[in-house]
């Protein structure tokens, strides 16, 4: 048996296009699983906890709990309306799930693995109370930027602990805030260092996540797990308090499974399934250091896979909803009416499911045009018309070429899902549809009608054979649009397997087909990329004049040494000749180049930048790169010059 989980989406705002990235891909994976004959569980939920909730429910003048329903109701709706089918999509308010968190917990604390401490907390001497992280603004004391209490999100994104924060002001009535002591509980994150080293040598999934835990072992601290909130899972050795919701979160794959089978125990006490978790990049740290800790600690079977997604950018801007760079599912893509299948067959073909994905307005509707309907639409559409218009009944007899074709596409599907490999496996099933165009237009049937019917006939044997195992083969990326055309060939998607696209029936009998797909046409996206670039133009930085572009010192540098920064994947230390003076820059380039490549090369440098701290590193500058596709590209000259020279 598998159980497949989806990160819990948070129920603080509409799903949007970045959710998508890991929930679409995953029900692909679920769906060509079932149809190899594997028994799966698929399940994921709401998660319901936390202090941006409490916060945002007090915005709204609401109760945590009537806030959650919301945006559960929605999640339900919108995934529906995707044809993401989850076994069990729960809530961590579950009161099953509180019984299992605090059961979790206590064999946590039975095992030794939970102390309580006296820690120096943030707390707000106006609002007369200690303040959780989400309540807290400050700086970070690892980069110096600004940062909120539980996350570096505008520098170094590192994890902070309670009381780590520098300069804590109250976000709720943005006084300044004191720091006083309190006993609060740890989870002893450092006592599984040697565990999960030999872990995550063997645990299975995409080299993203698995290479970002890795740079962690060695350097792990442990963790506070309870926080001063009225909302959320009481923590069981004191219930003043309330459990850190990256606790009680992922206990939900367990509550959660037990709702949707009886083999829960087999899966998660038993270790006789196979474990694997979808999840975005930004939380693989969780998933693959902290969970593993907590499911080994309390005797519970481990993730056999992490599957990260790379992120997700709108329109080449990196994806912020703060700054208007985001497509919401719901108000935007499904109130345009447009095919869920669309964005089905977008998100996994794009490109690589670990590399950053770009969704833009202008490039989806060339990829629908051009390969979902101008290769397999036309294929199907043409081949079932030509069929039903001519014969009706169609006597099948399939040559072995054919039957070739389409079995390397079977099996080069399942490879690819076996590595998660979407791209690769959604490109077959456009190559099989090029196949079968080209057969068809080089078999010339409609010629063969007028002097050889059963010649004829044999061509479109071959050709509905073909229809028939693309049909079968893309059904679990484009389900409602494959079950649509099915119908022409009394086929039902639901119940087939893979082996079904090599099946032969003695006699088809064609239907009238519907057109599989409708062409999105330029003013079907017009309004949306209206809607998207005119947030884009309300959250835009000021022109600047030509004395502001002179206050900037941008100069050219010559890179003397490179190497990578400990405990990071995307920072490199240099040192640049800039003439009169060597300044040591941090970069965020070390995914696109080697410290190697760069030597010798000339790079431009924004000079007067004020230093920062990244990663404990001190950067006195600035290198300028180019963002295409998610890749940095440095800018530099085409001619060498002295370095130091400045850009005018």
């Amino acid at each position: 048996m598998k159980l497949v989980t989806c990160g819990l989406p948070y129920a603080n705002g509409k799903l949007h296009i970045g959710h998508l990235r890991t929930y679409i891909p995953a029900d692909v994976y679920v769906r060509y699983l079932k149809m190899i004959g594997e028994k799966v569980v698929f399940i994921c939920g709401s998660d319901c906890h936390g202090t941006p909730i409490v916060v945002n429910a007090e915005k709204e003048g609401l109760k945590p709990k009537e806030f959650i329903e919301k945006y559960h109701e929605h999640f339900q709706k919108v995934f529906s309306a995707l044809d993401v089918k989850f076994d069990y999509f729960g809530k961590t308010t579950d009161i099953e799930h509180h019984e299992r968190t605090k059961e979790f917990v206590r064999k946590l604390a039975e095992n030794g693995y939970i102390y309580k401490k006296e820690i120096e907390l943030a707390y707000c001497e106006k609002c007369d109370r200690f303040l959780p992280d989400r309540y807290v603004e400050g700086i970070c004391p690892y980069c110096k930027t600004p940062a909120r209490g539980d996350e570096c999100d505008q520098g170094c994104g590192r994890h902070l602990e309670p009381g780590e924060i520098l300069e804590p002001k109250c976000k709720i009535c943005g006084n300044k805030a004191v720091f006083r002591k309190q006993t609060h509980y740890f989870f002893k994150l450092t006592a599984f260092d040697e565990f999960l080293k030999e872990y995550l040598s063997k645990l299975s999934g995409t080299e993203n996540a698995l290479n970002y835990a890795r740079e962690w072992i060695g350097n792990l601290k442990d963790w506070c797990i309870t926080r001063n909130l009225e909302w959320g899972v009481r923590f069981p050795l004191d219930d003043s308090l309330v459990l850190y919701v990256w606790v009680d979160a992922p206990i939900g794959y367990i509550s959660f499974t037990e709702k949707a089978t009886k083999d829960w125990k087999d899966i998660w006490l038993e270790g006789k399934g196979e474990i694997v978790h979808f999840i975005g990049l930004d939380i693989a740290y969780h998933h693959c250091i902290f969970w593993p800790a907590m499911l080994k600690g309390a005797g519970y079977s481990l993730p056999s896979a992490i599957v990260a997604s790379g992120m997700v950018k709108i329109e080449g801007k990196t994806f912020s909803k703060s700054r208007g760079y985001v497509v919401w599912v719901e108000d935007e893509y499904l109130k345009a009416g447009f095919n869920p299948d669309y964005l089905r067959y977008y998100i996994v073909n794009y490109t690589s499911h670990d590399k950053d994905l770009n969704f833009s307005w202008d490039v989806f509707r060339d990829k629908v045009n051009n390969e979902v309907i101008a290769t397999l639409g036309n294929f199907l559409f043409r081949i079932l018309s030509f069929a039903w218009k001519n014969f009706g009944k169609v006597q099948i007899e399939v040559d072995q070429e054919i039957l070739n074709q389409i079995k390397a596409t079977k099996e080069k599907i399942v490879n690819a899902i076996k590595k998660w490999e979407f791209k690769i496996a959604s490109d077959a099933l456009m190559e099989l549809a090029s196949f079968g165009n080209v057969y068809f237009q080089n078999s010339k049937a409609w010629e063969l009608l007028k002097s050889d019917k059963m010649k004829a006939m044999k061509a479109v044997a071959n050709c509905l054979q073909i229809a028939k195992a693309l049909m079968i083969l893309s059904y679990p990326v484009m389900p409602r649009s494959m079950e649509r055309v099915a119908y022409a060939l009394g086929l039902k998607l639901e119940s087939c397997s893979l082996e079904d696209a090599l099946k032969v029936d003695k006699e088809l009998e064609v239907r009238k087909p519907e057109l599989p797909f409708k062409k999105i046409e330029e003013e079907d996206i017009e309004p949306l990329k209206k809607t998207l670039f005119e947030r884009f133009s309300e959250k835009s930085e000021l022109e600047v004049t030509i004395e502001d572009f002179k206050r900037l010192d941008l100069r050219i540098g010559k890179v003397l040494c490179a190497e990578r920064v400990p405990k990071s994947k995307k920072l490199l230390k240099l040192i640049v000749d800039l003439g009169n003076e060597k300044r040591q820059i941090v970069a965020g380039i070390a995914e696109n180049y080697s410290p190697e490549e760069l030597i010798g090369k000339f790079v431009v440098v924004l000079a007067n930048l004020k230093p920062a701290k990244l990663m404990g590193v001190e950067s006195k500058g600035m290198i300028l790169a180019v963002d295409v596709d998610g890749k940095a590209i440095l800018l530099t000259v085409d001619k060498e010059v002295k370095p130091g020279e400045k850009i005018k």
